[in-house]
């Protein structure tokens, strides 16, 4: 029986059973289900795989990279907002820790004047190429053949959504409107702010990124 537990377990570790699958097999086999009995020793003896096809699965959230207008803005209006704790400025960036979650760089993006910007910002002649930059064939001959511009953007990360706790509604959204921000309600069309089980807020940051802060924790979460 352990060794059935066991492969019940690793497969819900691997993808391959869901919580709800693993509950109610755990719960059939208590009672002397045959069926769940028949379905445990068939994940016992079958081998393990990962989801994916690699093997490997994902289990830490190393960093996030914010570019910003004003890095340290941004720094000040999180750190105080969120409780995250600065662990290094450089002048240009800051690395900041998502108390133990996770980290997070913000820094300051390129500006127009940069000259990485600078052509792109000057508007092009009638009939004039696209800006390049010279590559090592032209290069060496003294030329310059322009590169081909960025593919368009068709995706966006819209908004990341933070978890906290403790969760009191109202105290989330007093804090906010201390701030000056203006709170959004989202419950995931799930009812209302009283009654759903998934509560939540949006709100703006300094440079209009739409920032989600839910009642939402490790322990307790659902896409």
């Amino acid at each position: 029986m352990e060794s059935v537990v066991a492969a019940l377990l690793r497969d819900f570790e691997n993808g391959r059973l869901t919580r709800r699958q693993l509950v109610q097999t755990l719960a059939l086999m208590a009672v002397g289900s045959p069926v769940a009995s028949a379905v445990a020793q068939s994940a016992a003896a079958s081998p393990s795989e990962p989801a994916s096809g690699t093997p490997w699965k994902t289990v830490w959230l190393d960093h996030i990279s914010f570019q910003v207008s004003d890095y340290k803005k941004s720094v000040d209006f999180y750190t105080d907002l969120m409780g995250w704790k600065m662990l290094d400025d450089n002048g240009t960036q800051a690395k900041i820790d998502i108390n133990g979650i996770a980290g997070i760089i913000i820094r300051n993006r390129r500006r127009p004047n940069d000259p990485a910007n600078a052509a792109q910002a000057q508007p092009a002649a009638p009939g004039a190429q696209p800006p390049g930059r010279p590559d090592s064939t032209t290069a060496a001959r003294g030329g310059a053949m322009a590169q081909p511009s960025r593919p368009p953007v068709t995706a966006v990360v819209d908004h990341i959504s933070w978890g906290i706790e403790p969760w009191d509604t109202e105290t989330v959204r007093a804090e906010l409107l201390k701030r000056g921000l203006t709170p959004r309600e989202d419950t995931g069309n799930r009812g209302s702010m009283e009654t759903s089980p998934f509560k939540s807020f949006h709100v703006r940051d300094p440079d209009g990124w739409d920032l989600q802060i839910s009642n939402q924790t490790k322990d307790k979460h659902a896409l």
